[in-house]
């Protein structure tokens, strides 16, 4: 059975931290479009950040991508494809106006899907409620920080009761169709040919087989006319990709880094996942911590007046031979309640200051470190300015690795790795930086 072409709308660019060898598009107009769908991978993803952004700019950056989309698909021919909205993990972003839009502008579609479950990463789905491995123990995600963001909060982990939630009452939890872990291992073909009127799912899995036989079924429904979206985590890409293991093993991707030069961290993340793994990162030898004061960018002219001093700090650490590291404040700071539009408008701020020192890092470094999916994102599309890059695999379960092109001006062939703020344990970003601080040796 041919694989349909997969096109993946990622609201940050960690999504693809289950497969490997495949594009990531920063940009949607029609030469990078073109070039992604015509690339050789089952797999494409375009990196919208729109969980970066309020609402309204969510849905116009979803319904521009999807009209580029459907243009470019039209332009190629192209007939079908697996649409899929990459999301949070832990149940956080803007569902369910993005599938909304994906459904109004790229559908009919006979379901739409949510399969959260990200085993990696220490997620799964039981009995429709949504699980997350906090020391151990498997902790329903709405009793989780996560549960508690400032601009995604949430209160169920009964998936059909966050759905109705999160919908307003639109989609009531009784409507919400469940795919159970019993239904799945046993096959549900028959009652994926039967969904029409793209009617809500909700999918379990407990370990990447249950997926991978999701995904069989759902390839053999689609091979019969059936079209789905999907709102998932990770996990579900590799199912549905179908792509073998990675070229070059995790704990030999230090082969990348370019010289013996140090290479430079950037922590934007601030959740306590993140917050314990660069605690541990100060700890080792050969680092140097730069604290970037955030709440300075509250004040006029903040970042104007932060930025030269952060750089010069980066600059004279490399010069000595220390890995800097570059990282925001771990206070969270408060806006007034309901101000959404103000607390995300702050973290754009945060954001371009970070690309600023990006843009300004010595030539040479060996490699490059970005914690935090925001960060991410915004490493590649304004601090490097790349329209597309090559995903080379995961250094780590969960955490991939790109490398710039050749050509770049500033940066040629500069591994970056994509961190998530809530991946790992507290140990993991140490064990990058020393998996690529000795160019794969450890």
């Amino acid at each position: 059975m041919a694989l349909p072409p997969i096109i993946v709308l990622d609201d940050d660019p960690t999504g693809s931290q289950t497969v490997h060898s495949c594009l990531l598009l920063t940009r949607w107009d029609p030469q990078t479009l073109k070039l992604g769908l015509q690339d050789s991978s089952p797999i494409r993803f375009i990196l919208t950040n729109t969980r970066s952004l309020p609402p309204a700019k969510a849905e116009e950056v979803t319904r521009s991508v999807c009209r580029a989309l459907k243009q470019a698909m039209g332009e190629l021919g192209w007939e079908r494809a697996l649409f899929v909205s990459r999301s949070d993990s832990t149940l956080r972003g803007h569902y369910p106006l993005e599938t909304d839009v994906m459904a109004a502008e790229l559908g009919p579609f006979d379901a739409h899907f949510l399969v959260p479950a990200f085993f990696e990463g220490g997620r799964i789905t039981r009995q429709s409620t949504h699980y997350l491995r906090v020391e151990g123990r498997w902790i329903p995600v709405h009793e989780t920080e996560f549960a508690r963001d400032s601009v995604f909060a949430y209160h169920h982990s009964y998936l059909p009761a966050y759905v109705q939630e999160k919908t307003q009452g639109r989609i009531r939890a009784e409507q919400v169709e469940r795919f159970t872990l019993e239904q799945i291992r046993s096959g549900c073909l028959p009652r994926l040919l039967a969904l029409q009127g793209n009617i809500c799912c909700v999918v379990d899995g407990e370990t990447q087989a249950d997926l991978d036989r999701f995904a069989q079924d759902v390839l053999a429904a689609a091979s019969q006319g059936k079209r789905f979206l999907f709102r998932s985590a990770a996990s579900l890409l590799t199912a549905l990709a179908q792509l073998p293991p990675q070229p070059v093993p995790p704990e030999q991707m230090g082969q990348f880094v370019r010289s013996s030069q140090p290479g430079v961290v950037i922590v934007g993340s601030h959740v306590q996942k993140s917050s314990q793994q660069l605690a541990r990162l100060l700890q080792e030898p050969g680092i140097q911590g730069i604290e970037v004061e955030v709440k300075r960018l509250l004040e006029p002219g903040g970042a104007a007046e932060l930025l030269p001093g952060i750089l010069a700090q980066v600059h004279s650490a490399y010069e000595k031979g220390l890995t800097p590291v570059v990282y925001t404040s771990r206070e969270e700071l408060t806006f007034e309640k309901g101000s959404v539009e103000r607390r995300l408008a702050f973290g754009q701020k945060v954001s371009r200051l970070l690309m600023g020192v990006v843009q300004g890092l010595p030539p040479g470094i060996g490699y490059l470190i970005s914690k935090g999916g925001i960060t991410s994102n915004d490493t590649l599309s304004t601090g490097l300015d790349l329209p597309a890059v090559r995903l080379l695999g995961q250094v780590y379960p969960g955490i991939s690795m790109v490398i710039t092109p050749s050509d770049h001006p500033r940066f040629p062939n500069l591994p970056v790795v994509l961190f998530p703020g809530n991946v790992g344990e507290a140990d993991t970003l140490v064990l990058i930086h020393r998996r690529l601080k000795s160019r794969g040796l450890v």
